[in-house]
């Protein structure tokens, strides 16, 4: 008899087997998106699959001080650690996905002592007690015959990846973030450098206009205003120096660390390519972190939406329960006390006050909000791809212009002062060229940091930096 359920729990076995296949879910296929082939917005577009998103960040910046702040914050950035824990978090759940082929199996002792009526049914017979002894297994497994174990498990694994391409995100984000601080430090310090030349400038200036307003050659104006230029560099001094502070504590939050103050070269020294290769716009697609973490959440979404469906259709159960039953406690682990019994269920839904069909429609929604986001985020990287090339360009071509306009200015101030010397120039014209040539040394070195910035922001809109 026994033999019998057996054969029969095993032959039901092999037919939900079999028939697991008769219904598969739907596999997910990269929508057609006509956009991705026309992201950039240049007049020189790009012919070829060579983007400089391939190029290691090591390879991009030559300067070695630079390099080591960048593998520090790597390694100690808190942002790069909370998303590495999503990570984890994010694996452990794909590592359960995968587990829901397998049966679930639950162990269970027990002892029951019940108290009985003397005049029932039973109490006559058990003397108005019973004490009652059970050591037994569960087993059970759902037929995953309409893929619903499937697509929860490719969901789980969309979700893994999309945490790994969050987590590059965060250090292509962090590279740029780094790189940018580091480089804006070192125009500071050029800043500074030419402040301080200046307020050296200009008191020596000072003490010659008050020699030349003793020897009768210019009145008390003249001394005021070069005072005054004098504290306007110095007031300019000291905003930069707070700058500087400020800049360097920004560093080390990117860097994990104490605020404190950080090493770093000359800006003459800084050299970084700005040839760099943008590749077709499709490359996007594979090389933008931020991208293929939002395709892979439309993955998500995408098999949910399967598995909302299979709940529509019924689910088979195979469960199994055996042990050791008695109720005397000599005799609980006896052969005479063993027990099995096998299941077989097939469970239709069939009113629920509309819970499926809400899930359903629910993860459908879901699923095209996904899509959507998808579609913004490639749209997204394409303008940053435009905005940072045609920044760059203009930097580039800016940097020039303002090199010729310094270099023009240090002339201006040269002749005024000949001038003043001969009697032909008064000194306001002097004080004016000086002050014209002070901020254009101080613009020539923004220019030069926003065309090292420009470069740094081309690349991780490519996508690079997590390399």
């Amino acid at each position: 008899m026994k033999r019998t359920y057996i054969y029969k729990f095993l032959l039901l076995s092999v037919v939900a087997f079999t028939v697991q296949s008769c219904f598969v879910a739907k596999n997910y296929e990269r929508p057609e998106l006509e956009e991705a082939d026309s992201l950039y917005r240049t007049d020189n577009l790009p012919q070829d699959s060579i983007s400089a998103a391939d190029i290691s960040w090591r390879d991009l910046f030559s300067d070695p001080l630079l390099e080591g702040y960048i593998e520090e914050g790597l390694q100690n950035n808190i942002d790069i650690r909370i998303a590495l824990q999503q990570v984890i978090a994010a694996e452990a759940y794909m590592k359960q996905g995968k587990a829901g082929y397998l049966p679930s199996l639950n162990g269970n002792t027990s002892v029951t002592h019940q108290e009985l009526a003397g005049n029932s049914q039973f109490g006559s017979f058990f003397d108005g007690s019973i004490q009652q002894y059970d050591l037994s297994a569960n087993l059970s497994w759902e037929a995953d015959i309409w893929g619903k174990i499937r697509s929860n498990r490719r969901a789980t694994q969309a979700s893994y990846l999309q945490s790994i391409e969050a987590h590059k995100a965060v250090k292509t984000v962090l590279v740029a973030q780094i790189a940018s601080t580091y480089y804006r430090l070192v125009a500071l310090d050029a800043q500074l450098e030419v402040t301080e030349e200046t307020i050296i400038n200009r008191t020596n200036s000072l003490e010659t206009i008050k020699a030349l307003k003793e020897a009768g050659n210019v009145n008390q104006v003249a001394v005021d205003q070069t005072a005054a230029q004098l504290y306007n560099a110095q007031a300019l001094q000291v905003d930069i120096e707070r700058t500087i502070f400020q800049t360097e504590n920004a560093m080390s939050i990117l860097l994990g660390k104490a605020a404190q103050g950080y090493e770093r070269n000359k800006l003459e020294e800084q050299t970084v390519k700005n040839d760099l290769e943008i590749g077709l716009s499709s490359l996007l697609l594979r090389n933008r972190p931020d991208i293929m973490a939002a395709e892979y959440g439309l993955v998500n979404a995408f098999e949910l939406t399967n598995v909302a469906r299979s709940s529509f259709y019924p689910s088979i159960t195979l469960s199994a329960t055996g042990g050791f039953q008695s109720i005397e406690f000599d005799k609980w682990i006896d052969a005479g006390s063993l027990f099995a019994n096998l299941v077989g269920g097939l469970a239709q839904p069939i009113f629920n006050k509309r819970k499926i069909r809400t899930q359903y429609e629910v993860a459908k929604a879901q699923q095209e909000q996904a899509l959507l986001n998808f579609k913004k985020s490639l749209l997204v990287a394409g303008q940053e791809v435009s905005d940072a090339l045609y920044t760059l360009n203009a930097e580039t071509d800016k940097y020039e212009y303002r090199e010729k306009e310094v270099e023009a200015l240090r002339q201006a101030e040269t002749n005024s002062e000949e001038l003043l010397n001969s009697g032909y120039a008064t000194y306001l014209d002097l004080l004016t060229a000086r002050q014209n040539a002070l901020n254009a040394e101080l613009n020539v070195i923004d220019t030069k940091l926003n065309q090292l910035q420009s470069v740094i922001t081309l690349y991780r809109s490519l996508g690079g930096g997590w390399h």
